[in-house]
Protein backbone atom coordinates (compact mmCIF):
# COMPACT_ATOMS: atom_id res chain seq x y z
CA UNK A 1 0.00 0.00 0.00
CA UNK A 2 1.44 3.36 -1.00
CA UNK A 3 0.78 6.62 0.73
CA UNK A 4 -0.81 9.56 -0.96
CA UNK A 5 1.09 12.92 -0.86
CA UNK A 6 -1.27 14.46 1.69
CA UNK A 7 -0.72 11.46 4.00
CA UNK A 8 3.05 12.16 4.11
CA UNK A 9 2.44 15.17 6.32
CA UNK A 10 0.87 12.94 8.93
CA UNK A 11 4.27 11.27 9.52
CA UNK A 12 6.08 14.56 10.20
CA UNK A 13 6.24 15.32 13.94
CA UNK A 14 4.51 18.53 15.06
CA UNK A 15 7.73 20.09 16.43
CA UNK A 16 9.42 19.57 13.03
CA UNK A 17 6.79 21.79 11.40
CA UNK A 18 7.45 24.50 14.00
CA UNK A 19 11.22 24.33 13.38
CA UNK A 20 10.66 24.77 9.65
CA UNK A 21 8.68 27.94 10.33
CA UNK A 22 11.47 29.43 12.49
CA UNK A 23 14.11 29.27 9.76
CA UNK A 24 15.01 32.78 8.63
CA UNK A 25 16.27 32.97 5.08
CA UNK A 26 18.99 35.53 4.40
CA UNK A 27 19.57 36.68 0.85
CA UNK A 28 22.94 36.31 -0.80
CA UNK A 29 23.10 40.08 -1.27
CA UNK A 30 22.56 40.67 2.44
CA UNK A 31 25.35 38.23 3.29
CA UNK A 32 27.66 40.11 0.91
CA UNK A 33 26.68 43.49 2.41
CA UNK A 34 27.42 42.20 5.90
CA UNK A 35 30.79 40.84 4.77
CA UNK A 36 31.69 44.18 3.13
CA UNK A 37 30.69 46.05 6.28
CA UNK A 38 32.94 43.80 8.38
CA UNK A 39 35.81 44.39 5.92
CA UNK A 40 35.31 48.17 6.37
CA UNK A 41 35.35 47.70 10.14
CA UNK A 42 38.59 45.73 9.76
CA UNK A 43 40.07 48.51 7.61
CA UNK A 44 39.18 51.06 10.31
CA UNK A 45 40.96 48.90 12.87
CA UNK A 46 44.03 48.63 10.62
CA UNK A 47 44.13 52.43 10.27
CA UNK A 48 44.30 52.91 14.05
CA UNK A 49 47.55 53.47 15.89
CA UNK A 50 49.02 51.11 18.46
CA UNK A 51 47.71 53.08 21.47
CA UNK A 52 44.17 53.18 20.08
CA UNK A 53 44.24 49.45 19.31
CA UNK A 54 45.08 48.71 22.95
CA UNK A 55 41.79 50.33 23.98
CA UNK A 56 39.72 48.00 21.78
CA UNK A 57 38.81 44.49 23.01
CA UNK A 58 40.57 42.26 20.46
CA UNK A 59 41.77 38.70 20.86
CA UNK A 60 45.42 37.94 20.08
CA UNK A 61 44.78 36.29 16.67
CA UNK A 62 42.84 39.28 15.41
CA UNK A 63 45.38 41.73 16.85
CA UNK A 64 48.22 39.87 15.12
CA UNK A 65 46.33 39.95 11.81
CA UNK A 66 45.73 43.70 12.17
CA UNK A 67 49.38 44.40 13.00
CA UNK A 68 50.45 42.35 9.97
CA UNK A 69 48.06 44.29 7.72
CA UNK A 70 49.59 47.54 8.99
CA UNK A 71 52.99 46.40 7.72
CA UNK A 72 51.82 45.04 4.34
CA UNK A 73 51.32 47.18 1.22
CA UNK A 74 49.24 46.89 -1.98
CA UNK A 75 47.65 43.54 -2.96
CA UNK A 76 48.81 41.72 0.16
CA UNK A 77 47.11 44.35 2.31
CA UNK A 78 43.82 43.90 0.43
CA UNK A 79 43.96 40.14 0.97
CA UNK A 80 44.86 40.62 4.64
CA UNK A 81 41.84 42.95 5.04
CA UNK A 82 39.65 40.21 3.57
CA UNK A 83 41.08 37.77 6.12
CA UNK A 84 40.40 40.23 8.95
CA UNK A 85 36.81 40.62 7.70
CA UNK A 86 36.44 36.84 7.68
CA UNK A 87 37.86 36.62 11.21
CA UNK A 88 35.39 39.27 12.37
CA UNK A 89 32.45 37.19 11.05
CA UNK A 90 33.24 34.55 13.66
CA UNK A 91 33.31 37.08 16.52
CA UNK A 92 30.89 39.31 18.38
CA UNK A 93 31.76 42.71 16.89
CA UNK A 94 29.46 44.83 19.08
CA UNK A 95 32.10 45.45 21.79
CA UNK A 96 34.63 46.32 19.07
CA UNK A 97 32.20 48.77 17.43
CA UNK A 98 31.35 50.37 20.78
CA UNK A 99 35.03 50.87 21.64
CA UNK A 100 35.69 52.30 18.17
CA UNK A 101 32.74 54.70 18.49
CA UNK A 102 33.99 55.79 21.89
CA UNK A 103 37.44 56.54 20.41
CA UNK A 104 35.90 58.53 17.54
CA UNK A 105 33.67 60.50 19.89
CA UNK A 106 36.58 61.34 22.18
CA UNK A 107 38.53 62.54 19.17
CA UNK A 108 35.58 64.66 17.98
CA UNK A 109 35.21 66.22 21.44
CA UNK A 110 38.90 67.06 21.53
CA UNK A 111 38.75 68.67 18.08
CA UNK A 112 35.72 70.73 19.15
CA UNK A 113 37.57 71.88 22.29
CA UNK A 114 40.62 72.88 20.21
CA UNK A 115 38.44 74.92 17.85
CA UNK A 116 36.81 76.65 20.82
CA UNK A 117 40.21 77.45 22.36
CA UNK A 118 41.55 78.75 19.02
CA UNK A 119 38.57 81.10 18.70
CA UNK A 120 39.09 82.29 22.29
CA UNK A 121 42.79 82.89 21.61
CA UNK A 122 41.97 84.90 18.48
CA UNK A 123 39.45 87.03 20.42
CA UNK A 124 42.08 87.63 23.13
CA UNK A 125 44.60 88.84 20.55
CA UNK A 126 42.07 91.00 18.69
CA UNK A 127 40.08 92.42 21.62
CA UNK A 128 42.57 92.35 24.50
CA UNK A 129 41.09 93.11 27.93
CA UNK A 130 37.49 92.82 26.72
CA UNK A 131 37.97 89.11 26.01
CA UNK A 132 40.11 88.70 29.14
CA UNK A 133 36.98 88.81 31.31
CA UNK A 134 35.52 85.89 29.36
CA UNK A 135 38.66 83.84 30.00
CA UNK A 136 38.66 84.71 33.70
CA UNK A 137 34.99 83.75 33.94
CA UNK A 138 35.65 80.38 32.28
CA UNK A 139 38.91 79.74 34.14
CA UNK A 140 39.02 81.69 37.44
CA UNK A 141 42.44 80.26 38.33
CA UNK A 142 44.05 81.81 35.21
CA UNK A 143 47.03 84.13 35.75
CA UNK A 144 45.90 87.55 34.48
CA UNK A 145 49.41 89.05 34.33
CA UNK A 146 50.91 86.16 32.40
CA UNK A 147 48.01 86.16 29.94
CA UNK A 148 48.25 89.94 29.39
CA UNK A 149 51.96 89.65 28.70
CA UNK A 150 51.41 86.87 26.14
CA UNK A 151 48.59 88.86 24.50
CA UNK A 152 50.80 91.99 24.15
CA UNK A 153 53.60 89.89 22.62
CA UNK A 154 51.15 88.20 20.22
CA UNK A 155 49.78 91.57 19.13
CA UNK A 156 53.30 92.87 18.47
CA UNK A 157 54.12 89.72 16.47
CA UNK A 158 50.93 90.11 14.45
CA UNK A 159 51.68 93.75 13.59
CA UNK A 160 55.32 92.98 12.75
CA UNK A 161 54.44 89.91 10.61
CA UNK A 162 56.62 87.72 12.82
CA UNK A 163 56.09 84.02 13.55
CA UNK A 164 53.16 83.51 15.97
CA UNK A 165 55.19 82.18 18.90
CA UNK A 166 53.18 84.00 21.58
CA UNK A 167 49.94 83.03 19.88
CA UNK A 168 50.94 79.39 20.24
CA UNK A 169 51.87 80.00 23.88
CA UNK A 170 48.42 81.49 24.54
CA UNK A 171 46.76 78.46 22.97
CA UNK A 172 48.94 76.11 25.02
CA UNK A 173 48.14 78.04 28.20
CA UNK A 174 44.39 77.96 27.46
CA UNK A 175 44.62 74.22 26.77
CA UNK A 176 46.34 73.64 30.13
CA UNK A 177 43.61 75.69 31.85
CA UNK A 178 40.88 73.68 30.11
CA UNK A 179 42.46 70.35 31.08
CA UNK A 180 42.92 71.26 34.75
Amino acid sequence: MTKQPDEWLDDVPDNQEEEDEEIIWVSKSEIKRDAEELKRLGAELVDLGKNALEKIPLDQDLLDAIELAQRIKKEGRRRQLQLIGKMLRARDVDPIRQALDKLKNRHNQQVALFHKLEALRDRLIDQGDEAMNEVLTLYPHADRQQLRSMIRNAQKEKVGNKPPKSSRQIFQYLRELAES
